[in-house]
Formats: structure tokens, C-alpha cells, sequence
């Protein structure tokens, strides 16, 4: 068994250069559980930490803080509106560092170079030419999976399902009350590139990966015995985008009129 790695070191097997923009996926129950077995607690900022030490100030973290409560008709706040997509996404929100990108439906938490770059931007289609996934596409983000499949966390593939337009997802708006930094509460409308419930859309994604570790692109690892992976994003586009127009998405999906 190879020695424990403590939080703030588990970063260094991540393959961060500084200067890099990071998107960090996780289910950290594992992480938390390790950690405490050898002695450190549960608090996950000192992981945080470590991806600053690295990418230092030129660097840029993304981490989601996704809520789909928008989508009911629920109201968006975003100074408390929680983070559904774990933990580590709940910590920044609560570090002064870190600011929070506009989009009620899909929000990041972000520090560093280009935070306010981001977090200033005002797409309203949550994956569209002008939002953070653009972003990650031109700066070649390193998306780093923490116990994570790509199946349920490769948010980026439904960035490039828009571009390129696919026949099994459609944009629809959602309309709901929209409180800002300042408290201000507007009515707002933004949109999503949802899936037709019609077609019985199920994603894999899986057979991409194959094609991503053979480009360079992805790169597998354990550490603590728990099962990491990071991929460059910008690297996968052609990739997917090749999917999508060649051979009907049949590596993102299936769907009904696939074949």
C-alpha cells in the first residue's frame, strides 16, 4: 500500500503547471473518510489549497455550484442559493476568496486570474458561446475528477451537444425571480439545452474516454486508493464535436431514430 497523501498534497498528482485553469469534479465522501483515518479532519480546504499553490496567481479555479431550483420556478439567490453538486463546491462558497459566477442553473465558484472575467459574464443559455464552457474550451481547462465517472460529471459534452446542435436536445427557457450581489430581485429568463424526453436520451460517454486517453488528453491515477482522472478540456472539443456530426453521438448517447 503506498503512503497516505495528505489533502493539501494530493493536488501535485493532479498534472497542474502554474498558470493552469482547473475545474474540479468530486464526491468527496472518500477523500473526507481517508483523511480523518490518518489524522487530519474533514475540512477540505487545505485541497483547495493545494491546486493555489500550484497554478498560483496567474492560475484560475472553476468548481461547480450548480442548482436546478430555477428550473422549478424557485427563486435564485445568488449569496445563499446552495451548491447540489457536493461539498467541495459548498467550501468555496464559503471563502472570501472565491466569488460566484451569475447563471442560476449552472454556477461555479471561481478564484484567481480570470475569476472576475467570469464571474462578470452574462450568457443566458447555460451552455452557450459566450459562458464559462466557452471559457474552459479556450483556455484548455484541466477538468480534474475526484471519484467521479465522466457518465454522470463531463459537463462539458453537453457545451459542445449545443454548438455543434444535436437533434435529441432542444434550448428551453426558464423564467423564475432573480436576486443579485447587491439584493436586488429581478424577473429573469435564462435557457438550458434540455434533453427531448420523447427520444429516451440515455448518456454513456464512456467509449469517449477510450478516445481521450489515446489523444492525450485523459489520464487515469489513484491516490489514497481512491480513483482521480484529469482531462484537457479544450483537447477533447474536436473529439466530441467529431462524435456528434460523424456518427450521431452514438459515444455521448443513445436515443430513439439514433440508427
Amino acid at each position: 500500500m503506498s503512503p497516505y497523501v495528505p489533502l493539501r498534497k494530493i493536488p501535485e498528482a493532479f498534472g497542474l503547471v502554474p498558470g493552469d485553469s482547473v475545474w474540479l469534479a468530486s464526491d468527496a465522501k472518500r477523500l473526507i473518510y481517508s483523511a480523518i483515518e490518518h489524522g487530519e479532519s474533514s475540512d477540505l480546504n487545505p485541497l483547495i489549497d493545494g491546486i493555489i499553490d500550484i497554478i498560483g496567481p496567474e492560475g484560475t479555479i472553476l468548481i461547480p455550484t450548480f442548482n436546478w431550483d430555477f428550473c422549478k420556478g424557485k427563486t435564485f439567490d445568488i449569496r445563499s442559493t446552495p451548491c447540489k453538486t457536493g461539498i467541495i463546491g459548498k467550501v468555496a462558497l464559503k471563502r472570501p476568496d472565491f466569488i460566484r459566477t451569475r447563471h442560476p442553473l449552472y454556477s461555479f465558484a471561481v478564484w484567481g486570474r480570470d475569476s472576475r472575467k467570469l464571474a462578470d459574464m452574462t450568457n443566458k443559455s447555460s451552455f452557450g458561446a459566450d459562458s464559462p464552457f466557452a471559457w474552459c474550451r479556450e483556455h484548455n481547462t484541466k477538468n480534474v475528477f475526484i471519484d467521479v465517472e465522466c457518465q454522470h460529471s463531463y459537463t462539458f459534452v453537453h457545451y459542445v451537444e449545443e454548438q455543434c446542435g444535436v437533434p435529441y436536445r432542444y434550448l428551453k427557457d426558464f423564467t423564475a425571480n432573480y436576486i443579485d450581489g447587491d439584493g436586488n430581485e429581478t424577473r429573469r429568463t435564462y435557457s438550458m439545452n434540455v434533453r427531448d424526453l420523447d427520444l429516451d436520451v440515455f448518456i454513456t460517454i464512456y467509449p469517449l474516454e477510450e478516445e481521450f486517453t489515446a489523444a492525450g488528453a485523459a489520464r487515469r491515477y489513484t491516490v489514497n486508493e481512491i480513483p482521480m482522472k484529469t482531462i484537457e478540456m479544450g483537447k477533447t472539443y474536436d473529439i466530441i464535436a467529431r462524435d456528434v456530426r460523424e456518427n450521431r453521438s452514438r459515444k455521448i448517447c443513445t436515443y430513439k431514430g439514433q440508427n
